[in-house]
């Protein structure tokens, strides 16, 4: 057996990455400790957007000015290298650029926080790839539900 017949199981690269950020993101946190504050998340969430390729950059920068409007309880910060919107310092959604793990549509995610629960079966990650206004309408639904 050859070197490209092996499959390997672990981590990727860039999931790798995602947890070296997590762990930055960690330390950054704690030697701020009480000092961190809305403002300090923010502007770390708007380099991050910053940094993404224009596609994403766009689908990012729209999603936090509907987060800001519809969810304004939510605080941004940085989850494993994305940006992403709690309450009480816990998670309730994320964007994940298409560009993050290399796939072929940007995400908007929703953490087990989140107070979407339909039924016995709810989605909790949508793929995106532009926001209409319909699309806009609907994510703005999500997150005050969200947060309800």
């Amino acid at each position: 057996m050859n070197a490209a017949d092996k499959t390997y199981d672990g981590f990727t690269d860039e999931e790798r990455d995602a947890m070296k950020e997590r762990a930055k993101e960690l330390k950054a946190s704690a030697r701020r400790g009480t000092r961190s504050s809305k403002a300090d998340g923010e502007s770390e969430v708007l380099a991050k957007i910053a940094e993404m390729p224009e596609a994403d950059r766009a689908l990012a920068e729209r999603l936090h000015s509907l987060v800001k409007a519809a969810a304004p309880a939510l605080s941004p910060k940085l989850w494993y290298g994305m940006p992403a919107y709690a309450k009480a310092g816990k998670v309730v959604c994320f964007f994940q650029s298409a560009q993050k793990f290399k796939t072929r549509y940007a995400t908007l995610g929703f953490s087990d926080q989140a107070a979407l629960d339909e039924d016995t079966m709810w989605p909790t990650a949508y793929a995106l790839t532009r926001l209409t206004p319909t699309d806009e309408e609907r994510i703005s639904t999500l997150l005050k539900k969200a947060v309800s």
